[in-house]
């Protein structure tokens, strides 16, 4: 919506998922890429959405971890800074792999994505603890898929308005 060249790039190797949402083949993908098989130009699909381009993961490796953290990876990604305004790596969850760690090292700023209502506090905690052990700093957090459920009082006050005033339109 700002105007700016994007690309969104599924780095979740063993799980991928935005190759499903954007209706596009796994591969060729990021992996393909990483093992020498293809240029930049044979993996980047324009979404359709404006200014939204997409690498998709490619075939699920046997050593994702090891990928991540090649030489290509770090190749692969001096070449899209120079292309893109904004680049954007889907990650798999920090507590399950190391994966998300190892691109930490070579990203310029990181989101961190939190399912309200999902997510547990411990877990919440160890990631946060991991990461600033790490000397990670994290740029944001999104709380996502957030509902009136998970808002503190906001039931409470809906049902003290319904209370009060009976329903009415007119109020």
């Amino acid at each position: 919506n700002l105007g700016k060249k994007t690309l969104l790039i599924d780095s979740d190797l063993r799980k991928p998922v935005v190759h499903s949402i954007f209706k596009f083949d796994k591969s060729p993908g990021l992996t393909t890429f990483l093992s020498d098989n293809a240029d930049l130009k044979d993996i980047v699909f324009n979404s359709k959405v404006k200014n939204l381009d997409i690498v998709s993961s490619g075939i699920i490796p046997p050593n994702p971890s090891e990928l991540l953290d090649s030489q290509k990876m770090i190749d692969f990604i001096e070449q899209v800074k120079e292309i893109y305004d904004v680049v954007l790596f889907d990650t798999p969850p920090l507590i399950a792999v190391t994966d998300a760690y190892v691109l930490l090292k070579h990203i310029d700023q990181f989101i961190l994505v939190v399912r309200a209502g999902f997510a547990e506090k411990g877990a919440l905690d160890r990631v946060l603890a991991a990461t600033k052990q790490s000397n990670y700093n994290i740029t944001g957090v999104v709380l996502n898929a957030m509902s009136e459920e998970h808002s503190y009082g906001a039931g409470y006050y809906y049902n003290y308005y319904q209370y009060y005033y009976g329903g009415n339109e007119n109020v």
